[in-house]
């Protein structure tokens, strides 16, 4: 009896994790994720064993999240006329073929650049479906009430992944090498794949009755553009997402770069760097669930994105390896409480049937300008230096806090903003 009276105070404190539903989604992610990032890390220094060129990592990153930039407007009215849950169980088995793939043809050693383009581009392309369909599934599950809670807690497994995942894959490259990791990445999916399998939810009637339109899918676009724009407490930290993204969270880009050559790391020592990183990451999501009853503030969303870009031009002028990692682990503290506080803020602005093309826009501006932001990245620190772009990248992010800042509160009378959000 103790047990059951401990086990409800337990969740209690974390009110999303009392829906069946999103726990069995949740546990699947926290299995999932870590495999992840495993592919990521692993991934990331075979590209430079290949290749041995920012300029070519970068054009992996680019292929990888061309599709979101291309394609995410149009996947967003998809997401708004389907069941999610069925849509996430196809796209997460492809995304364990792909894996499988990957970690097949880097044990046989046959591996080359472009098979590694190619399923970039592949798991870009069904990413730009499942990353907004995940987003927008939350609230089926958890309902608006329990959201903020929700969004901390999956960025909580997510960046938990961050810490596990690049720590086992650095030692893993090591000792066997990183076809393990891929593998484990696509025996991870099957987590998820089971938990949203056992999951009960009928789909909503605007999802229902959406199916059955024959509305052009471009009036659909255009209808969630219009909506967005006429929505500054939507439209302003879009447009912070979509800067922040280009200009300072090429970390896919700069990180390896930076470790490897200004501080001399092999993969492990990468692998802490990001593992530094996902700690802070971490940290903060766990900061958002304890903050989440009072709902997301503009405020955090905003220091976030200032403290993020502050830090990561901090780290461009550092040369001593466990310096770099305290400030990687406060950079991470200050992305994902800018992340999970834009996410919240969207969401719970957003109607219903509109939430699914808003949350593509999320996609396009978070993930979808990551082929710019990669190529920028990567010529920048081609013809100067890795370190001259952090800095560079840095004083973009601190100059599009400032005036998002001045934004907001310009249009505070307007859009109902009192003076203790921001």
């Amino acid at each position: 009896m103790s047990n059951m009276v401990s086990g409800g105070k337990f969740l209690s404190g974390f009110p999303a994790l009392q829906h069946r539903n999103f726990r069995l989604f949740w546990f699947g992610q926290c299995i999932s994720l870590i495999g992840t990032w495993m592919q990521n890390i692993g991934q990331a220094w075979l590209v430079l064993q290949l290749t041995n060129s920012a300029l070519q990592l970068s054009i992996v990153n680019m292929m990888q999240f061309l599709p979101m930039m291309l394609f995410s407007l149009y996947a967003g009215t998809l997401v708004d006329r389907f069941p999610k849950r069925k849509v996430l169980i196809i796209t997460q088995s492809i995304l364990l073929v792909l894996a499988l793939i990957l970690a097949t043809i880097t044990y046989l050693g046959v591996v080359q650049y472009w098979h590694i383009l190619i399923l970039a581009l592949l798991l870009g392309c069904v990413n730009t479906i499942d990353m907004p369909t995940r987003q927008s599934f939350i609230i089926e599950m958890v309902g608006k009430e329990d959201l903020m809670n929700a969004i901390a807690l999956n960025s909580s497994v997510v960046n938990l992944a961050r810490i596990v995942g690049p720590a086992v894959a650095g030692i893993l490259i090591g000792l066997v090498g990183m076809s393990m990791c891929f593998y484990i990445n696509a025996a991870s999916f099957i987590a998820v794949i089971a938990g949203l399998s056992m999951i009960k939810i009928d789909a909503p009637e605007m999802t229902k009755k959406r199916i059955g339109e024959t509305r052009h899918i471009m009036a659909d676009i255009k209808e969630g553009l219009h909506y967005i724009g006429e929505n500054k407490i939507i439209k302003q930290p879009l447009l912070l997402l979509a800067i922040i993204s280009a200009f300072v969270m090429n970390f896919n880009v700069m990180i390896p770069v930076f470790a490897q050559q200004n501080l001399g790391q092999s993969a492990t020592g990468y692998g802490f760097l990001m593992t530094c990183m996902g700690a802070g990451s971490f940290i903060g999501a766990l900061t958002l669930v304890a903050k989440s009853k009072a709902g997301p503030k503009l405020k955090y969303l905003v220091a976030g994105a200032f403290g993020m870009s502050l830090f990561f031009a901090v780290l461009g002028l550092e040369t001593n390896y466990l310096l770099a990692c305290i400030t990687l682990f406060v950079i991470g503290f200050c992305s994902i409480t800018f992340t999970a506080s834009v996410n919240s803020t969207i969401q719970i602005n957003s109607v219903d049937h509109m939430r699914g093309r808003v949350m593509s826009v999320f996609t396009l501006v978070f993930a979808g300008v990551t082929p710019l932001g990669s190529l920028y990245a990567g010529n920048l620190t081609e013809l100067t230096s890795a370190p001259v772009c952090m800095v560079v990248s840095g004083i973009i992010g601190i100059a599009a806090a400032l005036y998002t800042i001045f934004v907001l509160r310009k249009a505070r009378p307007s859009v109902g903003i009192t003076a203790e959000q921001i």
